[in-house]
């Protein structure tokens, strides 16, 4: 299944299912049938599979009018991040080329790493779908994208072998791991990583069994319809068994935590001249089977342009 997260006009966010190019409202249907069915999605994960249970028995038992009655188009409605995450836990150099490119303008370690990097983001990063980068002159020059396959955790995982991780993913989404190369080239990694704004996340999570191999998923970025990114998920350095076994060796992952799982070579930083975003740029991040995630960029403290973008795109 695909879900997501949405709202109408100035109602509250809402449980929302993708089908094509619509949405089928499920805690209107919920509510409407008297199901008891959790009304947001980091809820449904946390419940494991009687949600997913639930959900399915909600749209294949109702006859096709009440369904009708419940779908929305897109153009209808405003799309949120699809929860808040409790934890982020970003991969960095992943993908073999992005190390060469790294090493060559970011000074770090050419060799490849013999386990995975791992840093934080907070959930106060998170942002949604159409809902803008901030970008804060006052604190970076270097604003840059990274498009990176997101893993929702969506059972409780403590020292997992790699043969067992699949069972503890829900499903699968996408991550744009903003960063401000300059914070962290004077040593502020939480501030190059996770300042407001700086984890796009959506625009929707598609359940672990719509993607029979998520090993295997084109991704690809644009900024302003030009193409920077573009890689294969296949070319990860540590699959994603290989991340959650070594992530649950010494943390405890719980449903709704993410794992951003690294970016592909083509960021920013390794263009030469170097290309940094700026405001007015629109980011596009893309995965196959998961869709396209848009963020336009705007200067921190534009109130008026901010305004101006789809209310409620934020958590």
């Amino acid at each position: 299944m695909r879900f997501l997260t949405f709202s109408e006009r100035d109602s509250a966010p809402r449980l929302g299912a993708e089908t094509g190019d619509h949405i089928i409202d499920l805690t209107g249907l919920a509510a409407a049938e008297g199901i008891d069915l959790p009304d947001d999605l980091l809820t449904l994960i946390g419940s494991s599979a009687a949600g997913i249970d639930a959900v399915r028995d909600l749209l294949t038992e109702r006859d096709s009018q009440t369904l009708r009655h419940h779908t929305r188009s897109r153009a209808e409605v405003s799309l949120h991040a699809p929860f808040r995450p409790g934890k982020i836990i970003g991969v960095g150099l992943n993908y073999r080329k992005h190390v060469e490119e790294s090493s060559r303008t970011l000074d770090t370690d050419s060799s490849l790493p013999s386990r995975p990097v791992l840093f934080s983001k907070p959930g106060t990063a998170v942002t949604g779908p159409g809902s803008p980068i901030l970008h804060d002159s006052r604190l970076t020059e270097q604003l840059d994208w990274e498009c990176e396959l997101a893993v929702v955790i969506g059972r409780t995982a403590r020292h997992v072998a790699a043969e067992d991780a699949w069972n503890h993913i829900f499903g699968y989404s996408i991550i744009n791991d903003i960063s401000a190369r300059d914070q962290r080239r004077s040593g502020q990694w939480f501030f190059s990583k996770g300042q407001d704004s700086y984890a796009p996340f959506g625009p929707v999570v598609v359940t672990r069994d719509e993607i029979a191999r998520p090993m295997a998923l084109n991704l690809s970025l644009r900024v302003n319809g030009e193409l920077k990114q573009n890689s294969n998920t296949r070319n990860m350095l540590f699959t994603i068994p290989r991340l959650i076994a070594d992530i649950t060796s010494g943390i405890t992952l719980e449903p709704g935590d993410v794992i951003a799982t690294g970016s592909p070579a083509g960021v920013g930083a390794g263009f030469d001249p170097p290309q940094f975003l700026q405001p007015g740029d629109l980011v596009e991040a893309t995965i196959e089977s998961i869709g396209t995630l848009s963020n336009p960029v705007i200067a921190a403290g534009n109130t008026d342009a901010a305004a101006g973008l789809r209310e409620g795109a934020t958590l």
